[in-house]
């Protein structure tokens, strides 16, 4: 078996590959990126009944990857490429071999995918951190499950400025609902499920037309979103009309979390 580990800052993803199968890809969060590497890997091992010896390379991928220094627990271990990862886990998890790959986590990556060509095009730095920070400093609270049980309850037309409230006159290409202003609407005493949408829909809906962007800019009409943010139950709400809007196809794997992780145990050559 390979392991392929995704180390981030505070979350790390692990999954095996044997046979070609992804084997019971798990989560871990921790307070710094070595203790939530170990904790993965020691719990992966333990969950399900791997021994040491059954395991041919670990293949490690993630900002939080440069903090290892050592081989875990002795194997046979290899930093590889985040953006290859992304790449080939998204092509794994979705058969595409034509697409951009966008890698919603802390930050937002944009990796172009042209058969065996996976390169890096642009990043952006709104993701996870952002949806954190804001909710921090406008509703206390940096729980983004909490946030998003929150927005559940909340109204989109209470909190974004939508086309139909600026105009009567119809838009070519741009029904009512579309949204003209993210948080036009936002006041000092927005309710607080309202503003919790808010900042999900600014999050996401600005890494969305970023996809467009690079998708207008490569030619590309498939866009996958990868990456923890796709865990958000407003997230293919958000993101789906953008294929109406703009002509593109959006995919959201099953297992979309977990797609760098997997692309970094692909990357191992027998």
């Amino acid at each position: 078996m390979v392991i392929g580990i995704d180390v981030g800052i505070s979350t790390t993803k692990i999954v095996g590959l044997k046979d070609g199968k992804v084997i019971s890809p798990m989560r871990i969060r921790a307070t710094d990126p070595v203790t939530s590497l170990y904790g993965a890997f020691g719990k992966y091992l333990y969950d399900n009944k791997i021994e040491l010896s059954d395991v041919k390379k670990v293949m490690l991928t993630g900002a939080g990857s440069a903090y290892v220094k050592e081989p875990i627990y002795g194997l046979p271990t290899e930093k590889v490429d985040e953006f290859l990862s992304n790449g080939l886990g998204a092509r794994y998890e979705t058969g595409l071999q034509e697409m951009i790959v966008v890698s919603m986590g802390t930050g937002t990556s944009y990796v172009k995918c042209q058969g065996d060509d996976i390169r890096n095009i642009c990043g952006l730095a709104m993701g996870g951190g952002t949806l954190q920070g804001l909710s921090r400093m406008m509703l206390k609270t940096s729980d983004v499950k909490y946030v998003a049980q929150l927005a559940e309850k909340g109204n989109e037309s209470n909190v974004n400025l939508l086309i139909g409230d600026i105009t009567q006159m119809p838009l070519p290409g741009l029904p009512p609902s579309a949204t003209a202003s993210l948080l036009g609407k936002a006041q000092s005493n927005t309710a607080p499920e309202d503003m919790a949408l808010g900042i999900i829909f600014m999050v996401l809906q600005t890494i969305g037309s970023s996809a467009i962007f690079a998708s207008i800019g490569t030619g590309i009409k498939d866009i996958v979103f990868i990456g923890n943010l796709t865990l958000l139950p407003q997230c293919r709400k958000i993101l789906m009309p953008f294929e109406e809007l703009y002509g593109v196809r959006i995919t959201i794997p099953e297992c979309a979390e977990f797609c760098t992780a997997i692309g970094a145990a692909l990357c191992h050559k027998p």
